[in-house]
């Protein structure tokens, strides 16, 4: 059975789950609608991940996906990250505040969260999937036995080639073109940044699993062209975000409006890890960086989110996390429902044009 056909999908569409921005109602909607929505639980604790569920799973009964983050354990290096916020300084002064005097591991890794999993073998969400690495096998046993549909985030074959092996339902081919968090599972290792095109056609050819394009997709168009390459279906983020059921604030969905949505950056700058954002003042900073290196994610994403906090106190917005894709200017403000109803519409008049 298809992945379209096993989660009763109407339209291959699945919203990505992006922390900070998608939310129970937005996933709901896009259930609703025919699409898979998708939550994502990687930047809470156990109690607000069960609370996101149920909440979603009150909203709609369909399928819907809960994101999970399997990053590796954050090194500690106060000298590093003593020298990070010294850095930042001159910023937290710009906006009258101080500096945090120490930085935290602010996420815990799904594979060092007992309680997390607890809660997700308890609620059993229809499809769980994950984004910088993978559990262990005796975690991912344990969530096959709930009957839940595994998905994982691959940025090369060796990686795709990995899960595969670890015996995951479909793979989520994640292009150099993606908003947000690159999926690398070892963000020290070198990234041959392929592009959605060139690995989503790599692993329908090789690994003979489900494939979900992901990465500069915003319409219709996008779609057919995914699903022409062999995907199953095409994950988009960066489309949903103008949305208003999503959790952006007006400073964000202004910026996509902006000049910085055609000039998105790849930046460890912000949370320590490479992510695509929106060009702002925040990754401007790269320009001074002087060879300097961010401590650890998500280490760095509490210095990153200290300025943010201090510099919109001040009615800056240009030092938030603004995660976009390259596809960015191609942005439509509606509601979830109506642009899953728009994007099912212009894959038909794809199909329908390419069959005349």
């Amino acid at each position: 059975m298809s992945l379209v056909d096993h989660l009763k999908l109407t339209v291959p569409l699945i919203q990505a789950p992006m922390a900070g921005v998608s939310t129970p109602s937005l996933a709901a909607a896009v259930s609703e609608a025919g699409g898979l929505g998708s939550i994502d639980i990687g930047a809470t604790d156990a109690a607000g991940a069960r609370a996101m569920i149920q909440e979603s799973r009150g909203r709609t009964k369909r399928a819907f996906n809960v994101n999970l983050f399997v990053h590796g354990r954050a090194r500690a290096d106060p000298e590093r990250e003593a020298s990070w916020l010294e850095w930042l300084t001159p910023q937290f002064v710009e906006f009258g505040a101080e500096p945090p005097a120490s930085l935290r591991t602010i996420y815990k890794s799904f594979a060092e969260d007992p309680d997390m999993l607890s809660a997700i073998l308890e609620l059993a969400p229809p499809v769980v999937s994950f984004h910088f690495g993978l559990p262990s096998a005796d975690t991912l046993s344990a969530l096959r036995g709930r009957g839940i549909y595994l998905m994982a985030t691959a940025t090369s074959l060796d990686e795709a080639r990995a899960i595969r092996s670890a015996g995951i339902d479909a793979i989520v081919a994640q292009g150099i073109e993606a908003g947000g968090h690159r999926g690398v599972f070892d963000p020290a290792a070198p990234d041959d940044a392929l592009s959605t095109l060139a690995l989503t056609r790599l692993l329908v050819r090789e690994l003979g699993l489900p494939v979900i394009a992901a990465g500069g997709i915003m319409d219709g168009a996008g779609i057919a062209a995914a699903l022409d390459l062999g995907a199953v279906a095409a994950q988009l983020g960066t489309a949903f975000i103008a949305c208003p059921e999503s959790a952006a604030d007006d400073a964000y969905r202004a910026a996509l409006r902006g000049p910085g949505a055609y000039h998105t950056i790849l930046t460890s700058l912000i949370s320590g890890r490479p992510a695509r954002a929106l060009a702002n003042r925040f990754t401007a900073l790269a320009d001074e960086l002087g060879g300097r290196v961010p401590p650890d994610y998500p280490i760095a994403y509490d210095a990153g989110k200290a300025l943010h906090t201090a510099a919109k106190a001040k009615c800056e917005h240009g030092f938030g996390a603004q995660w976009a894709g390259q596809g960015a200017p191609l942005t439509r403000a509606m509601p979830a429902a109506r642009l899953v109803q728009t994007l099912r519409d212009e894959l038909q008049r794809c199909r329908s044009n390419f069959a005349a």
